[in-house]
């Protein structure tokens, strides 16, 4: 088989545990920096070039798309559906996922269990907005942040309004979830790849933070996961669209909640907290899928 990765770095932990799985297993494999490729879309067919030469006979293309580069990376992974080219995870589940107030409406929709989130744009509306959300702490977020970034604990209700004023006045979008204080600063990275949770580990943030995310100071550890878990990690992954997919959950009072569902999760911290080879797994599914 012979298998494309989107990534623009090579070099990276995720990406190279990829390159290494897939030759161990006899594939072949590159690389693909998704800003090197370029296309050709006609009527009669569609091309993508690297490197001044077409690439040909791509049997799958794993996506590791970098939130900085979203569209142009879509673009090339769509590109490569319309020839016909096999991927676990299609250009359209990857901005669903990407875009995080589109993907809790579509979770939601389909019955599965989140934080109370409230989106609004108009200064005036903020206190009925935040009456709508209910009592703080607050936590605050902005709608393409990643690994942490642009999230903010508000403790008080004035708080949230400042927090909120400052984000406006960047043009920022943003959303606002409800505080789930049960959670201790802990989630859970359930790791997706097609009909499975091939590894899991629990993260915890480090203190004086609120933010269980590895590359914020969180440690990870390993975690056991129960059968109602397992399912609803397997749901958000499937009503997204997602073939591999790193689903953030957080345990409530009222049962697990989904925090957020990435549609390019890190490899090297679950890897080493569960011992379990997820590059292998999801190369695999590759396999199983393609026959």
């Amino acid at each position: 088989m012979k298998i494309a990765i989107l990534s623009r770095n090579s070099r990276l932990y995720s990406t190279a545990r990829l390159v290494a799985a897939a030759r161990a297993r006899g594939h072949r494999v590159r690389v693909l920096d998704p800003l090197r490729c370029y296309m050709r879309i006609a009527y009669d067919g569609f091309v993508v070039h690297y490197g001044g030469r077409a690439l040909k006979g791509v049997d799958a293309v794993i996506p590791r798309i970098g939130a900085s580069v979203t569209f142009y990376g879509t673009a090339v992974l769509r590109q490569f559906e319309m020839m016909g080219v096999y991927t676990p995870s299609s250009s359209d589940a990857v901005l669903r996922a990407r875009d995080k107030l589109r993907s809790l409406q579509i979770l939601a929709s389909h019955g599965i269990d989140l934080p109370v989130t409230v989106f609004g744009d108009n200064p005036d509306d903020t206190s009925d907005l935040l009456n709508m959300l209910g009592p703080a702490p607050h936590v605050i977020k902005l709608n393409e942040g990643a690994q942490g970034s642009g999230v903010v604990l508000a403790e008080k209700a004035a708080a949230s309004q400042s927090v909120i004023e400052a984000f406006r006045g960047l043009y920022a979008n943003f959303l606002v979830q409800q505080f789930v204080r049960e959670a201790n600063g802990r989630d859970i990275r359930c790791f997706v790849v097609g009909d499975r949770v091939v590894a899991a580990m629990q993260r915890a943030a480090r203190d004086g933070d609120f933010r269980a995310n590895l590359h914020r100071g969180g440690t990870g550890s390993a975690v056991r996961l129960s059968a109602a878990e397992r399912g609803i990690a397997l749901r958000a992954a499937k009503v997204l669209g997602l073939g591999i997919a790193g689903v953030d959950l957080l345990r409530s009072a009222r049962g697990p909640l989904v925090l957020e569902v990435n549609a390019s999760p890190g490899l090297e911290g679950i890897e080493t907290v569960s011992g379990v080879d997820v590059a292998d797994a999801v190369v695999r599914h590759l396999e199983t899928t393609l026959g």
